[in-house]
């Protein structure tokens, strides 16, 4: 919270938007046309001091207000840095806030535009409460409305507190950053001579903090990838999301499917290229594309059903879990869960990263949040088992003992505790030193061992795979299930909150 009273400082070399992009375009180009409503466009700020009393234009750097995305209410505001640098004062917060307690009276999204220097420190700490009280109001309607974010020029100081507390963030590429404190604070403080793009980019943000879920490459784009993210998400907790006409047969078979997926498990390839195949074509969403690659995370139709969709990666790191990409699905489960979001897990994992970079780090904490998240979530929840689900990295991924709905695996599955060559080094360790030819015996182990062990047929006898089925029927057995459990209730205790792992 240093840095809040210095909103100037990174603003030197940032100029302001063309008009073209405008704070009032910007809101022009997310709503239908014709269908905004501006509200507070007569407020202006109360500050003597400074000169301010001969400073006070309508509206306060910010338009706030209401109109239509494909028809459904939305609300939303957007910060204008032609007007004192999109500062933040008290006129500027209540305008926010009130924003947001619409919305969240009303069951409807709110999208926030965001283009400030940060806080407007005339105001000193009558605008510091005025961002304490936006983020208030931002973890309330948590979980409740779908918010948005969209960076589309400078945040920083407390200012990136509110777009990390929602529920996308959207950066476009080139004109915008989030960072606590600018370079030439952290060039005072730790003698590092930060570029601004390096320091808090879009790159950075989408690659190596996972603050930025989606970056863009311009206004227009990222205002229409918020349009296509709010087509996914239902107008409010309460409500299912909405489903879209599918000129996708429900019933099409995926003919070639397995042959997407090389029999020998230490074959990589794209997880994406199954998943594109079997939803609804054209509707695949990623979230987060850039980073934690291992696991692949996105928004998707089943027949017309948002669904959210949960793949280990094998052309990263083998698609181990680790602790980034445990983060990133935890948080992605938890998403979708908040809004009814039934979820598909596409499994293909050797287990959890090892190391002691990963033991340190918290693997144990990290993975344990996506355990818990597939755990406490109360959605419907599918799985299909494309090659290997070793360990505890099975039972995490959507496994039936983690409370999902149906279980699928194709024949070619591997289901056990470990790879046949660990488990066969471990278990004949002597009768394999022992054995005329020891690299024979090990191979002739190991393939006694696939078989009674690995295969998906032990599971399903005990009932922990529900169908072991034709990769080319995936789509339609998932379409089946999926409305088969579209009722889904839990019965739980009354409690006043989980406690989530560090």
């Amino acid at each position: 919270m240093s840095d809040l009273p210095r909103p100037r400082e990174p603003m030197a070399s940032i100029p302001p938007p063309p008009a073209e992009t405008s704070a009032r375009t910007r809101l022009e180009l997310l709503f239908d046309a014709g269908s905004f409503e501006e509200l507070d466009a007569t407020v202006v700020h109360r500050t003597e001091a400074f000169g301010m009393a001969k400073k006070r234009p309508p509206g306060d750097g910010v338009i706030t207000g209401l109109g239509k995305v494909c028809g459904r209410t939305v609300y939303a505001f957007s910060q204008d840095r032609t007007v004192l640098g999109g500062s933040l004062g008290e006129a500027h917060a209540h305008k926010i806030c009130k924003v947001l307690d619409m919305a969240v009276r009303n069951g409807s999204p709110v999208v926030g535009i965001c283009d400030s220097g940060g806080a407007r420190i005339q105001e000193g700490v009558d605008s510091l409460a005025g961002y304490g009280d936006i983020f208030f109001k931002n973890v309330r309607a948590s979980g409740v409305v779908p918010q948005l974010s969209l960076i589309l020029g400078p945040s920083a100081g407390g200012a990136v507190y509110s777009p990390a507390l929602t529920d996308f963030v959207i950066m476009s590429e080139g004109q915008s950053y989030m960072f606590l404190t600018g370079p030439k604070v952290v060039k005072t403080v730790t003698f590092e001579d930060v570029p601004t793009e390096e320091l808090g980019g879009a790159k950075v943000h989408a690659e190596k903090s996972g603050v930025a879920h989606f970056v863009a490459a311009h206004d227009a784009d990222a205002i229409e990838l918020a349009r296509r993210i709010l087509s996914y998400l239902p107008d409010n907790s309460q409500v299912a999301p909405p489903e879209s006409d599918c000129d996708d047969p429900p019933d099409r078979m995926c003919d070639g499917l397995d042959a997407l997926v090389p029999r020998d498990s230490q074959q990589p390839y794209d997880v994406r290229d199954i998943v594109k195949r079997v939803v609804d074509r054209d509707s695949f969403l990623e979230v987060h594309e850039a980073y934690a690659a291992n696991v692949v995370v996105g928004l998707a139709r089943l027949a017309g059903r948002p669904v959210g969709v949960i793949a280990n990666q094998p052309a990263v790191l083998a698609g181990v879990l680790d602790i980034n990409s445990s983060r990133k699905a935890a948080r992605f489960i938890r998403t979708c869960n908040a809004f009814r979001i039934p979820l598909v897990s596409f499994v293909d994992v050797p287990g959890f990263l090892p190391g002691r970079d990963q033991e340190h780090g918290g693997a144990i904490c990290h993975g344990a949040k996506l355990l818990y998240a597939y755990c406490e979530s109360s959605v419907p929840k599918l799985s299909v088992i494309l090659r290997k689900a070793y360990g505890g990295a099975y039972i995490v991924m959507s496994s039936k003992h983690v409370g999902g709905d149906a279980c699928l695996a194709w024949p070619n599955a591997e289901i056990a505790v470990m790879g046949a060559a660990g488990a066969v080094e471990i278990l004949y360790k002597r009768e394999i030193a022992a054995a005329a030819d020891p690299r024979a015996e090990a191979k002739r182990l190991q393939a006694e061992h696939e078989s009674l062990f690995l295969s998906p047929r032990q599971a399903a006898e005990r009932g922990f795979v529900d169908a072991i089925i034709d990769p080319a029927e995936t789509r339609r057995k998932l379409c089946r299930m999926l409305i088969a459990v579209q009722h889904r209730r839990d019965l739980s205790w009354p409690k006043r909150n989980g406690n989530i792992p560090l």
